[in-house]
């Protein structure tokens, strides 16, 4: 019964590797790309990422906008990235007059608009939407979402062929054989990495079901607050009542109120609505925390720059605070280098995975026939 249990299972395995193994290996080396997207970007690009001089102080950010609408043709601004390392320069993310979308690296001290990337081009860019959907939108969403609860199955079905039927074969199925034949050698890399990278990557794939399925973002929220998540609620904008504000440095306004609200450190977001009637948004995430992605949240007027509402982390349900977890988890950075480089390591062996799987399944049919 066993054995003919283990069989049922090890075609379960091999025709779900079969069938998902082109997406896994896409969507598992992305990934481990993305691992180190910030470290990569600095290393090809510094200039965009850090200035060579620091200085005593910073200019208001309205200046920047200021070029940038002027010299740029950037007609409206989308979202303000300023970092509290005092190397690095500030983001802008804004819209020209063509409607294409462009990244402006500034530094902060002389408001001298270093260079800039447009978004559909950036490298990372692609890479991030070949990761979540195969270049495909929501076609390609659902196809690498089920692709991911497919692996999710490989995994399981996995760690059961893996299992050693008696303790004195649990060396063998913990050490590769490198002087082997290849034959062993791939069979080993499959089952034995397999093994030390199931609960990792049981992790990120589980993980990542939260940007393909809705239901299970929900569970979340069922498993912690008792109740499925709230739909996202834009603060309303009060009415121009009026005139846009005429003060000379109305982001660098935004900028010291947050500040002032929020008296840690860390990185300041600010997003600018697309619609008229919401107001601007404003995230500072606590870099003090060991745990990342801890922001506090902060709307202001669109029009004068006065603050409307606060919503300090600490306020958040506990639905909230895991989804805000979630995200360091899946890409590793939850424990800063250490847990960036295993999620690096288990990506590429998942990205191997259907490799070795298919060799193994050819080579069994060949001899077969």
């Amino acid at each position: 019964m066993n054995k003919q249990i283990k069989k049922s299972i090890g075609k379960i395995h091999l025709w779900l590797g079969l069938s998902s193994g082109l997406v896994v290996f896409i969507v598992a080396l992305t990934g481990s790309i993305l691992v180190f997207e910030e470290e990569i970007n600095t290393l090809i690009h510094p200039e965009f990422y850090k200035v060579k001089t620091v200085e005593k102080s910073r200019i208001p950010i309205d200046c920047a906008v200021k070029t940038l609408k002027k010299e740029y043709a950037t007609d409206s601004i989308i979202r303000i990235y300023t970092f509290n390392d005092p190397k690095r320069t500030v983001l802008i993310m804004g819209k020209n007059t063509n409607g294409n979308i462009l990244f402006f690296a500034i530094n902060p001290y002389t408001g001298k608009i270093i260079s800039s990337i447009e978004q559909k081009k950036h490298f990372f860019s692609i890479t991030n939407k070949l990761h979540r959907s195969l270049l495909l939108g929501k076609t390609g969403k659902l196809i690498t979402g089920c692709s991911c609860l497919i692996f999710i199955i490989i995994l399981l079905s996995g760690l059961f062929l893996w299992w050693p039927k008696k303790l004195k074969n649990l060396k063998q199925r913990l050490t590769i054989k490198w002087d082997a034949s290849f034959k062993r050698v791939n069979w080993d890399i499959h089952s034995v990495l397999g093994f030390y990278s199931f609960l990792f990557l049981l992790i990120i794939a589980l993980t990542g079901l939260t940007w393909s399925f809705k239901w299970f973002e929900n569970s979340l929220y069922y498993l912690t607050d008792g109740i499925a998540k709230k739909p996202s609620i834009k603060v309303a904008n009060p009415p121009k009542t009026e005139l846009l504000s005429q003060k000379t440095f109305f982001y660098q306004s935004i900028m010291d109120q947050t500040n002032k609200i929020y008296s840690y450190q860390g990185n300041v977001q600010i997003r600018m609505p697309n619609e008229t009637v919401n107001s601007i948004l404003v995230t500072k995430e606590n870099i003090e925390k060991v745990i990342p992605n801890q922001s506090g949240i902060a709307y202001f007027d669109r029009y004068t720059a006065k603050i409307i509402q606060t919503k300090p982390y600490e306020s958040f349900t506990k639905g909230d605070k895991l989804r805000r977890i979630i995200y360091p988890i899946h890409t590793g950075s939850i424990y800063g280098l250490p847990t960036k480089i295993i999620a690096f390591l288990v990506c590429l062996f998942a990205a191997s995975a259907p490799i070795t799987g298919f060799l193994i399944w050819w080579r069994r049919k060949k001899k077969n026939h």
